[in-house]
Order: structure tokens, then sequence, then C-alpha cells
């Protein structure tokens, strides 16, 4: 898989100019890079549109983000009065828990996660936060209406112009490495998303 942007919006207080924050988004480049599909060898999708699952395509990223000594699935309280489940995966630092969220939903968990992530900030039980989810381009061949980069971008200016002493918030979109109609299809939950492999 391929990195297509990233969209740091806010990098402020001592956090940011970190070491460790630097080793975070080369674990998470190296994560993103190590995501393949249907084999080792790249993201190769089938150009079937609203034709495959999107759970299964994380499962790289998470397993090499754990090998790094990150930490999956972990319930937070990011926010008093604010219950989430359990975030994608988090790392540990001297400065506080960096969380990053895989989408794998709707436009509307897009928006949870950010919030999530941006309230937690604001509130400092998090010391930073990136939200990855795909560009138009690879969504079209997701499970429907998969939250993308294009349709969240209209919102990053409320993001940018928060007000944070101290941390880290920001997007990175994803795409495919190529297209090929004899890749089989990612697998699907029976709800309409995918089931883990």
């Amino acid at each position: 898989m391929k990195i297509d942007n990233e969209n740091i919006f806010i990098e402020a207080g001592d956090f940011s100019q970190s070491e460790e924050y630097k080793q975070i988004l080369i674990e998470l480049r190296i994560a993103i890079l190590s995501v393949s599909w249907p084999n080792e060898t790249g993201f190769i999708i089938n150009p079937t549109k609203k034709g495959n699952g999107v759970v299964p395509i994380k499962s790289n990223f998470i397993k090499t983000l754990v090998s790094f000594g990150w930490y999956p699935e972990r319930t937070m309280n990011f926010a008093t009065g604010m219950h989430p489940g359990p975030v994608d995966i988090i790392k540990e630092t001297t400065f506080g828990v960096f969380a990053v969220e895989w989408e794998t939903g709707n436009i509307s968990s897009s928006h949870r996660a950010l919030n999530k992530i941006a309230v937690g900030i604001i509130q400092e039980s998090i010391i930073g936060g990136i939200l990855i989810l795909p560009i138009r381009n690879l969504a079209k061949y997701l499970t429907d209406r998969i939250g993308n980069y294009e349709e969240l971008s209209p919102y990053f200016p409320m993001y940018e112009n928060l007000i944070v002493k101290s941390g880290v918030i920001g997007v990175i979109s994803i795409d495919y490495d190529d297209t090929s109609t004899d890749s089989p299809l990612i697998p699907k939950g029976k709800d309409g998303n995918a089931n883990k492999l």
C-alpha cells in the first residue's frame, strides 16, 4: 500500500519536536507500506466498485506496529461523558499516549474518530493522534460509503485552527499500489463490513 498524503494539522509543544514523535511517523509509514493483498508483493485490489471489505486491509498494519511495541484495541477515556469504543492502536510515550485510528466505517465514523482525537488532545488525555483513511480512488472499490479523505477534507480548517498547547493531530490518506481483476475480492462480513482475517 502507498501513502497518498500526510496532512498534519497541528504540531505543538515539546512532543512535536521530540525523537519519539519522529519515530512514530517512521513506524506508521513502515506499517502502511507493509499492507498487502493478496500476497506480499503489494496492495493489488480488484477494481470492483463496492466489492471489497475493509477490516482485513489493516491486518498487516496492526501487526507491524505491534512488533514496534504498540498496543492494539485499547479502551481509553478521552473526555468526561465520552465512552468511545477501543482505539485501533496506541503507543505509550514519555509525553503521553499517541492514538491511531484506521478507518473502516462510514464518513460519520471518520468525523467521530477525528473529533475523539481532538478532544483527547485538548483535555490532555492523549498527546496526539492520527486518522488513516483511503482516498476516493481506493474507497470506490471498498464497502459502500466508507469514509474517505476528500469527503472529510472540507472540515480540516476546523482542526487546523484548534488551540492546542501541546500535541499532534493529523490525517494520513492511503491508496492501492495497483489494480487487477485477477486479485481476489477482500472478504466482507455479513453486515456489509469486513471480517478480520
